[in-house]
């Protein structure tokens, strides 16, 4: 008998796996903060015999290099990536066993980068699951050009090759089990349903059911922007990331919040859009801690920047602190949890602004203010709200000047990154209006969306 234990990374949109038989397993590319990795093979009684990357990570920093120290396994890479540290170089065709009748096998599925390899877990010879990382997600691939331009259309068509080979080598009843696709931006197109199998990825998935140059072609043409901070990961993972340290940062009052903003440092404050637009700390930026803030503060921030944590409890805090660290912003420079009246000095106010809907705009109108569109690019083509500015919010902090005059109603599909962008025009001076609304209802409230 087997199990596989999924490790959700909400935040990031990527899983990492526990898989393993009565005593030994394996933890497959797992995340920075791997006591979740520890506790789930605690729960099972087993032993972390081995730790296999599928790649070297572009979207986050890896605890892999952590986990084989602390619990002696065999840290397995892929022999193609190039790496600082010590490891066990796994090529195309190696076997590992992990338990009674239980073994993983390497399957070279280069795409997502040159190395890549995905893993089949093998039940008495048979394969039950393949863990295929940056490869055969649910009804798409891994992205191929998270590595280098010159190297994009060649990654492509090896993902197609790849995507082949799974297919046609593994049973359809196999469980495939991507790292990405969840969310991810390392996944070239989001899909629906949350598990899949060989046999349903051959009649869903545009890799499998496309000839190559128009798969190629296709693949090319939707691919998304990619977050800025993922320059950084790879290096990270390549050089091998430092231990974790999720101890509590050092507590801030208000006047070192105030003197941390007035020399030029980033204050985020964790609570809810809705919270931070009724009253928040002057100069300090919402990234809710339940907003994708991983993805979004780290995309966003100059790199290297001290920041300060605002919460409005510690379990928020812990909790967004423990999403930063998987993207390599380790350790805050200061913290601060309560409300929000605990955050500006004695004399001092909290300061605000006003949230709508799309249909206040209708019925508002869009003459004499300006409406920002924050969305990116892929989804701005689908249609846009007629004469509105578009800056996508990754973009907006250094594109601030942009802006025309006038108070800017902002909006983005749903209402997360309006947020965010709000926050970042009101701490420039700026009037602003978040719009806290889905997209789909701005045509139905009366405002003319362009399509096209």
């Amino acid at each position: 008998m087997f199990f596989i234990d999924t490790i959700e990374l909400e935040g990031l949109g990527n899983r990492s796996y526990l898989a393993g038989g009565r005593q030994a397993a394996v933890a497959v590319d797992p995340p920075r903060d791997i006591d979740q990795v520890l506790a789930a093979a605690a729960r099972r009684g087993v032993r972390i015999t081995h730790v296999v990357e599928t790649h070297i990570h572009n979207d986050y920093v890896t605890g892999g290099l952590e986990l084989a120290r602390l619990t002696g396994a065999a840290y397995l890479v892929p022999v193609g990536a190039r790496v600082s540290f010590a490891r066990v170089p796994v090529a195309d065709g190696d076997t590992v066993t992990l338990d009674d009748a239980l073994e993983l096998r390497a399957v070279a599925t280069p795409g997502h980068t040159p190395h890549h390899t995905s893993y089949v877990l093998r039940e008495q010879g048979r394969p039950v699951a393949a863990f295929t990382g940056g490869s055969l997600l649910i009804g798409t691939v891994g992205r191929p050009d998270l590595v280098e331009p010159r190297l994009t259309e060649r990654l492509a068509r090896a993902q197609h090759a790849s995507a082949h080979r799974l297919a046609t080598e593994l049973p359809d009843d196999t469980s495939v089990l991507p790292t990405h696709g969840f969310g991810s931006f390392c996944s070239s197109a989001q899909a629906e349903g949350d598990t899949t199998t060989i046999g349903k990825e051959k009649s869903a998935n545009a890799a499998l059911t496309t000839d190559v140059d128009s798969f190629v072609a296709r693949l090319l043409a939707d691919l998304d922007d990619i977050p800025a901070y993922y320059t950084h990961m790879g290096p990270a993972n390549a050089a091998g990331p430092a231990p974790v340290d999720l101890t509590a940062p050092p507590v801030a009052d208000a006047r070192e919040i105030a003197a941390r903003l007035a020399a030029g440092e980033w204050v985020v404050d964790l609570r809810n859009r809705v919270a931070f637009a009724a009253g928040h700390v002057a100069g300090s930026f919402n990234f809710a801690a339940d907003g994708k803030i991983a993805t979004y503060l780290a995309w966003i921030i100059p790199w290297g920047k001290p920041v300060t944590l605002l919460a409005e409890s510690p379990g928020q805090l812990v909790a967004a602190q423990r999403e930063l660290v998987r993207v390599g912003i380790d350790r805050p420079a200061a913290a601060a949890t309560g409300a929000a009246e605990e955050w500006v000095p004695e004399g001092e106010k909290l300061v605000s602004f006003p949230h709508a809907t799309f249909a206040a705009l209708a019925e508002r109108g869009t003459d004499g203010v300006v409406v920002l569109d924050v969305r990116r690019d892929s989804e701005r083509t689908a249609g846009y709200i007629e004469n509105s500015v578009h800056i996508p919010v990754h973009q907006l902090h250094k594109r601030l000047g942009e802006v025309p005059e006038g108070t800017v109603w902002v909006h983005c599909a749903g209402g997360i990154r309006a947020g965010i962008a709000a926050s970042l025009l009101h701490a420039s001076g700026r009037d602003v209006v978040a719009v806290d609304d889905g997209f789909d209802s701005a045509g139905a409230a009366g405002l003319t969306v362009v399509t096209g």
